[in-house]
């Protein structure tokens, strides 16, 4: 895999943006949100992500979130709700390409749900709701979700215990992950038996650094069980998957 490097100025940010935009066919006005909400992230003040330069983050971010597009669940759903949305990415920016779904961003760090409810605005997203809390604690999505987004937020057992009472049966978690760990896949298997989930399935999309990349892919296959979602926390700290390493 080439390894990729952050672009250098603001002629070579509007190109790689045009590209990544030309690539997935999004709207016309994709490309000038797509920098917008870079400047954003450069220009606020709270902590919400490492990489807030736009010449880094259009890699680290946009296109590693634009990736998504690539599974088809994705290109296709109608309502997606995305877990620990953070600074965006991949939510707000599934959002800008996709304006015909809509997108619920569910972040329970109040600085950053706060950021996303401005970012929305700042970016006219009409298709944007903002849920400050946890997964666990969103009612209102429970058995409707075409698809959950989550980057970077937890294992994909705990994953799967987030994104299954959430999802419609078919609905799928799409889970943005490093390199493959077999301990890792073994747990979301077990935990996925348990939740009525198929065992997720990864697929190698090109990283911003050169490194591995891969996006999980795992449906609901039944309804899920009484007792999920478990307590706020519960997930996390005793994981149906067991306890093998993240």
């Amino acid at each position: 895999m080439d390894r990729v490097t952050p672009v250098s100025d603001e002629q070579a940010i509007s190109a790689r943006l045009d590209a990544l935009a030309g690539r997935y066919g999004l709207p016309a006005d994709a490309a000038p949100r797509l920098r917008k909400l870079l400047d954003l992230v450069q220009q606020s003040h709270h902590s919400l992500t490492a990489v807030r330069e736009p010449s880094a983050g259009v890699e680290v971010h946009v296109a590693d979130s634009l990736a998504g597009l690539d599974l088809e669940p994705v290109r296709a759903a109608g309502l997606i709700a995305d877990l620990g949305s953070g600074a965006g990415f991949p939510g707000l920016v599934l959002a800008i390409a996709r304006p015909e779904a809509q997108v619920v961003l569910v972040e329970s760090v109040g600085k950053k749900a706060g950021f996303l409810e401005e970012a929305a605005e700042q970016l006219q997203l009409r298709n944007v709701e903002v849920v400050s809390g946890r997964a666990e604690g969103w009612d209102a999505g429970r058995d409707r979700c075409d698809v959950v987004t989550a980057r970077a937020l937890a294992r994909l057992d705990i994953l799967l215990e987030y994104a299954a009472p959430l999802l419609r049966v078919d609905g799928a978690l799409v889970a943005w992950k490093g390199k493959r760990d077999k301990g890792e896949e073994t747990a979301a298997w077990k935990a996925g038996k348990i939740l009525g989930m198929e065992a997720p399935v990864p697929t190698t999309v090109p990283g911003p650094d050169g490194s591995e990349r891969h996006l999980y892919l795992s449906r609901k296959l039944r309804v899920t069980p009484a007792g999920c979602p478990r307590r706020a926390g519960r997930a996390a700290k005793r994981p149906l998957g067991g306890s093998s390493r993240t």
